[in-house]
């Protein structure tokens, strides 16, 4: 089962979870953020005081973002300490995978180019199609719907999502609770401002 991502913080009462899929830019706009002001600051201000969790959030209408979760998912089985690093890649290249990028090609022939981009972060690539190629066969039981390898970490993905009340993306949470003040407009500067308030 995948287990939501958190950077190497303390375990502390303060949990500061973002959900965010790989097909939407404004997730990119917001894990730019993160990446390059939020966890830094987190680190250097409140080491003791937070834990920050990165899961994953499928937008059904965008139906390459399964896909790209599910990578996410297979790197979590194949390198959970490279999954940040990965994410990066996806997001850096997620125009690839937008709708008019994939809508020619099979489902398999997408997740070939998915396992390719975990090479970018020296993950095995043929460990990660492993999990995500789906069989063009029956299965022993003449299933048809026989999934992949991270079929129920997904579905786990999305029961966790929808306890959480959680909708649009990027959603940030606060202690559990939607903070609908923190959106992928917010900069560093305003995240900061509200973290110094928020977490005391």
């Amino acid at each position: 089962m995948s287990v939501p991502y958190a950077p190497r913080m303390p375990l502390r009462p303060y949990l500061f979870p973002a959900d965010a899929p790989s097909a939407p830019q404004f997730s990119a706009k917001m894990f730019g953020t993160l990446s390059t002001s939020i966890l830094p600051y987190l680190s250097k201000e409140y080491p003791r005081s937070v834990q920050f969790i990165f899961r994953q959030q499928i937008q059904p209408w965008h139906p390459s973002s399964t896909l790209c979760h599910e990578a996410g998912a297979a790197v979590l089985r194949v390198a959970p300490e490279s999954f940040w690093p990965f994410s990066k890649v996806l997001f850096d290249h997620q125009k690839e995978f937008f709708d008019v990028n994939v809508v020619k090609e099979t489902r398999n022939e997408t997740y070939k180019r998915l396992a390719k981009l975990a090479t970018e972060v020296d993950i095995d690539e043929g460990k990660v199609y492993g999990l995500l190629e789906i069989a063009d066969k029956p299965g022993e039981d003449g299933s048809l719907n026989t999934g992949n390898g991270v079929t129920n970490d997904v579905k786990v993905m999305v029961k966790v999502n929808r306890l959480m009340g959680v909708h649009v993306t990027p959603t940030v949470l606060f202690n559990g609770v939607v903070e609908n003040s923190i959106s992928s407009s917010s900069t560093g500067a305003e995240w900061q401002a509200w973290l110094d308030e928020n977490i005391k």
